[in-house]
C-alpha cells in the first residue's frame, strides 16, 4: 500500500529532511520524491510506501505539519488520490 504526500508553501531551508523524517518515523518508506521550487514556492509530492507504518495517515499527516507549520500539507492513501483524479 502506499499514500501519496503533497507539501506546498514558501520555501525554507530543510524541508524534505522534516517529511522524511517524520515518515521514517512512522514506518513509512518514501518510494518516490518530485519536488519544484518556483520564484520562492516550494512544491512537493511524495509516494510512501506505508506497509510498515506504525502510525494512521491522520498521525502521520499531523507529524509532518508539526515540522512544517507555515506549510500545506495533504496525505492520502493511493486507493483515494487515484479515485479523486480518476474521470
Amino acid at each position: 500500500m502506499k499514500a501519496v504526500i503533497t507539501v506546498i508553501g514558501k520555501d525554507s531551508v530543510g524541508i524534505l529532511a522534516k517529511v522524511s523524517t517524520a515518515c521514517a518515523e512512522a514506518g513509512a518508506n518514501v518510494a518516490e520524491v518530485t519536488q519544484s521550487v518556483l520564484d520562492k514556492y516550494f512544491a512537493m509530492i511524495m509516494m510512501v510506501d506505508i506497509d510498515n507504518m506504525t502510525c494512521s495517515i491522520e498521525e502521520l499527516k499531523g507529524n509532518i505539519e508539526a515540522g512544517v507549520p507555515a506549510m500545506t500539507v495533504h496525505v492520502m492513501h493511493e486507493d483515494i488520490f487515484n479515485s479523486m483524479h480518476r474521470i
